[in-house]
């Protein structure tokens, strides 16, 4: 490999010079003609400068999870979130601390950024705006103008599944789905809920009495899809706001001597660990849970190192897994 000091011998000049001429030192004060030189010469011996390596500060990321660890054992999705970004965190070398919204001020201040994963309230957001900390928001949106936030396409989803029941003849579509507080006490709606609705508006085919709304685990799931067993003309289909929730629509259904998808049609949401070994394998939307966990740290660590200034949410497409769950519907 060429050096400085070859290159310096060619054009005929310093190895000083050229290490400041290859450097674009503005302090110089040379002739074009030798500049001229020294480049033609690096070219000739096809020199490369090596780049250098910027130091990368190691971060100390905090993360506030809004469920308990036993939300996260009935519901997967936020655990395979959580671990996802665990990971990404250990194969960057940055340590993470575990924050409680209720954690003061100077614990907040320990951290270079916040990392939110779930639900929160109006409160807890102004919090986090008052920390005044680089964050992002993971499934939910907090503030726009003081953090980034990554989410899924909830309406393109939801539009995937019910055009695919149609198209499988399905008309009687249940929806079986929860509603949360939020730690200020308000009532967070099922965000698939009004895009279900909408779809068969437009069809002249919604049926209030088919839509079930409680919590999202999957004892949920079976006490709503009993209630929904009494109508005197069922569904042929039920789209289960989550895996769990279908989970618990199986059972319901199989200890009613029905079949699936003979006699009803079910689709999940999540596409979590268990859905391909229920039997039948269940129809679910597969959302990048991997994908969210992974680039919520990377858009943190951006935020942080780059001192961006602007804001950036995206809403990550899904992809609706077709199994063995939803048949033709026999009206």
């Amino acid at each position: 490999m060429s050096t400085i000091k070859d290159i310096a011998e060619l054009a005929g000049v310093s190895a000083a010079t050229v290490s400041r001429v290859l450097n674009c030192d503005e302090t110089l004060n040379v002739q074009e003609e030798t500049k001229k030189k020294v480049f033609e010469a690096a070219e000739h011996l096809e020199y490369h400068m090596k780049e250098k390596k910027k130091r990368k500060r190691k971060l100390k990321l905090g993360v506030i999870c809004s469920y308990s660890p036993e939300e996260e054992l009935e519901d997967p999705f936020y655990l395979a979130v959580r671990i996802a970004i665990e990971k990404e965190m250990e194969e960057n070398g940055f340590k993470r601390i575990p924050l409680n919204i209720e954690d003061s001020m100077e614990h907040f201040a320990l951290v270079d950024g916040i990392i939110c994963l779930g639900t929160f309230s109006r409160t807890t957001v102004q919090k986090i705006d008052r920390t005044q900390k680089p964050h992002i928001y993971v499934d939910a949106v907090g503030n726009r103008n003081t953090g980034d936030s990554i989410v899924t396409d909830i309406r393109h989803s939801v539009i995937q599944v019910m055009e695919y029941l149609w198209a499988q003849g399905h008309r009687r579509i249940g929806f079986v789905g929860g509603n949360d507080l939020d730690s200020d006490g308000r009532q967070i709606l099922d965000s698939r809920l009004p895009t279900y609705r909408r779809f068969l508006e437009d069809k002249d085919a919604l049926r209030e009495a088919y839509i079930k709304i409680g919590g999202y685990t999957s004892k949920h799931g079976y006490r709503l899809m009993k209630e929904l067993l009494k109508e005197i003309k069922r569904p042929t289909a039920i789209f289960a706001a989550n895996d769990s929730l279908a989970v618990g629509c199986y059972r319901a259904i199989q200890e009613n001597g029905l079949q699936i998808p003979g006699d009803i049609s079910v689709v999940g949401f999540n596409d979590i660990s268990v859905a391909k070994y229920l039997a039948p394998p269940l129809t679910t939307v597969h959302i990048h849970m991997n994908f969210m966990g992974h680039r919520a740290v990377q858009m943190l660590a951006e935020l942080i190192q780059q001192e961006r200034r602007i804001n950036i949410h995206v809403s990550v497409p899904t992809e609706l897994i077709i199994r063995e769950s939803v048949g033709r519907a026999e009206e």
